[in-house]
């Protein structure tokens, strides 16, 4: 009786899952459908009179605004000037946006959150550092935020901390989302040239017992 009720509570929360960003979609559209007319009206009646004025006119001038915005900031160097505008810049500073396709094509990870915490990430990318006189090659991590995983942070942490997946990111996706699908097993790979045994010596550090075989 246990087994068959939490089975069916797997299917709702597999439902729940599958509507709730649906719902919340549809919601976010139709709130800005409302005041992009309504934005876009009260700017259009400044310069046209009323009986000119016609529904959809709003929300078509101010998506035209928008996109005329969003080539401006693409194809000048603006973005560049409000960049150094504090606070405000800060949505418009350089770099790439995560998404989970970009996660899919990345190397998922397990490293050290802290020093009795491992936690799952992605490497972004690699790159050396020299702290007092020694040269550290040093890795990027990506910490997902659950649920979104797209809202996550960048941890620049040493290499020795972090152990590679062998799984497929979709499989560490899958598995971040409550566990609602667990991969069969999580495999580790040790990183090239290290040998087992240092392999299995550094695991250890994150309460990980791995056999020889």
């Amino acid at each position: 009786m246990i087994k068959f009720l939490k089975s069916q509570l797997t299917f709702l929360l597999f439902g729940f899952v599958f509507w709730l960003p649906i719902v919340i979609l549809l919601s976010i559209i139709a709130f800005t459908l409302n005041n992009l007319e309504e934005a876009g009206r009260k700017i259009l009646l400044v310069f046209i009179p009323q009986k000119l004025f016609y529904s959809g006119f709003g929300i078509t001038f101010t998506i035209l605004i928008i996109y005329l915005s969003g080539i401006i900031l693409k194809l000048t160097a603006i973005k560049n000037v409000l960049s150094k505008i504090p606070v405000l810049g800060l949505f418009f500073g350089k770099g790439e946006i995560m998404t989970v396709d970009r996660l899919l094509h990345l190397m998922p990870c397990l490293f050290l959150y802290s020093p009795t915490s491992p936690s799952y990430g992605w490497i972004v990318s690699e790159e050396m550092a020299e702290i007092n006189g020694e040269t550290l090659v040093m890795l990027d991590v990506y910490y997902p935020n659950v649920p979104t995983l797209i809202t996550g942070q960048i941890f620049v942490v040493r290499k020795e901390t972090v152990i590679k997946l062998g799984n497929p990111s979709k499989e560490i996706i899958d598995l971040l989302w409550y566990s609602l699908k667990s991969p069969k097993s999580i495999k580790y790979l040790p990183w090239e040239g290290e040998t087992q045994e240092n392999f299995e010596k550094r695991a250890k550090n994150f309460g990980l017992i791995l056999s020889t075989g």
